[in-house]
């Protein structure tokens, strides 16, 4: 790494803040824009996005070109992401950094050398604040890095980046799987549409349906409904002190990991916590038992499969274990179905929380024949397996972009044709 050229970020970029939020002074057509909690450490989260009103010549200034660097100013200063067109017109608020590379280096050579920035502290020294970091657009420009030629450059950052590529599309198949899973839940469960006795839609083919008073809906006649309550066993989880450890190494679900997730936790990004052996016990979590956030996101419901031994989930989650693992599936798409309409009416003021009582008295409909409930584990458990084959390729390749990263970037590692 002899021949790599140190350089400032001021030297090689042009980098502006984003638009003060001023609804009394902007004029102009509402438009979307990144907000500091749209950005996390190399991706977006595009789920929130806001509205305000920006000018045609404002474009210049606060709109997004693909390979623009997105940069947090605070909150977690230095948190960075790549812009790579997934909004139109997309524009930037104040507390985010836009730096565009010049011509004569590499966009994503940059966005991963950010990457590496951040995670090993590099960033750190030019942060200003005691107790509240901020990294300002001075300090920004004086971050200092090596960059090799630009073909160089490039050949790292396309290794890096097919690697990732790889991850989105990962991300993207195990999408439409759970896609494709919900839309059958649906089918068989809320449309009432499951096969009946000669293979056609019940419903759409004349199945008798029969209001049911406690579902406050009809639902196909002979089916009856039953509480979550009289299914399974609500336990919350454990409040472990820091300060009196146990013996026992036990990998704890927090509420992150739920965040973090969609159907599966990772199992391998989970803190370890040491415990007592009765508290592994109390507290250890079992295949197919259903994990509930209490707060933070309450309602978000997750599903256990393929964790470690003496796997615990916290205090703010609650832990469903079905009495008869038949209706687990089924109970999970209907918990995923609800998760807003949980969390909307979950109690608490400042902290929203779910509680036991709220869960136990949710109902379902109850189909009269246990052959339903096969019939659609049958079809739903492949598509877990291959959502579970995805998230693992997953974890390999991004260990492997991980390792890759810091040798590739300090010369150890190099990329040939």
């Amino acid at each position: 790494m002899t021949d790599w050229a140190k350089k400032r970020l001021g030297d090689i970029s042009d980098s502006c803040l984003g638009k003060m939020l001023d609804k009394a002074k902007n004029k102009g057509s509402y438009q979307p824009y990144l907000a500091n909690l749209n950005v996390q450490w190399g991706m977006f989260k595009l789920g929130s996005l806001q509205k305000m009103r920006f000018e045609e010549h404002e474009q210049e200034r606060y709109g997004l070109e693909v390979g623009d660097l997105i940069i947090c100013e605070g909150g977690e200063p230095g948190r960075c992401a790549i812009w790579r067109g997934e909004v139109a017109n997309m524009k930037i608020q104040k507390a985010l950094h836009r730096l565009r590379v010049r011509p004569e280096y590499c966009s994503n050579f940059l966005y991963y050398r950010m990457l590496l920035a951040g995670r090993n502290r590099e960033l750190d020294r030019h942060f200003i604040g005691s107790t509240i970091k901020h990294l300002t657009g001075v300090r920004l420009k004086d971050v200092e890095f090596e960059f090799p030629e630009l073909d160089e450059q490039k050949s790292i950052s396309t290794a890096l980046r097919l690697l990732d590529k790889k991850i989105e599309l990962n991300n993207k198949i195990n999408a439409e799987l759970e896609a494709m899973a919900k839309l059958i839940y649906d089918y068989w469960f809320v449309q009432f549409d499951f096969p009946d006795a000669n293979g056609k839609p019940y419903k759409s083919s004349g199945g008798k349906m029969v209001y049911n008073e406690a579902l406050k809906r009809e639902i196909p006649e002979g089916w009856g409904e039953k509480t979550l309550g009289t299914l399974g066993e609500f336990k919350n989880g454990v409040n472990y002190d820091p300060s009196s450890p146990g013996d026992i190494s036990c990998p704890i679900i927090n509420v992150r990991n739920i965040s973090a997730s969609s159907y599966f936790l990772d199992p391998n990004d989970l803190d370890h916590v040491f415990l007592s052996e009765r508290e592994v016990r109390k507290y250890s979590v079992e295949d197919g038992d259903i994990i509930i956030a209490r707060s933070g996101i309450p309602g978000a419901t997750r599903l256990m499969h393929e964790f470690h031994e003496n796997t615990l989930y916290c205090g703010f989650a609650i832990r469903f274990r079905l009495k008869e693992s038949i209706w687990g599936n089924m109970v999970f798409f209907y918990m995923k179905s609800i998760e807003k309409i949980i969390s909307d009416g979950s109690g608490g003021t400042i902290l929203k929380n779910v509680n036991q009582e709220i869960l136990r008295e949710l109902a379902i409909s109850s189909p009269n024949d246990s052959v339903i409930l096969k019939q659609f584990n049958e079809i739903i458990e492949p598509i877990f397996s291959k959502l579970s084959q995805v998230q693992k390729e997953n974890r390999v390749l991004s260990e492997l972009r991980d390792w890759l990263l810091p040798m590739l970037m300090n010369g150890q590692v190099t990329v040939k044709d």
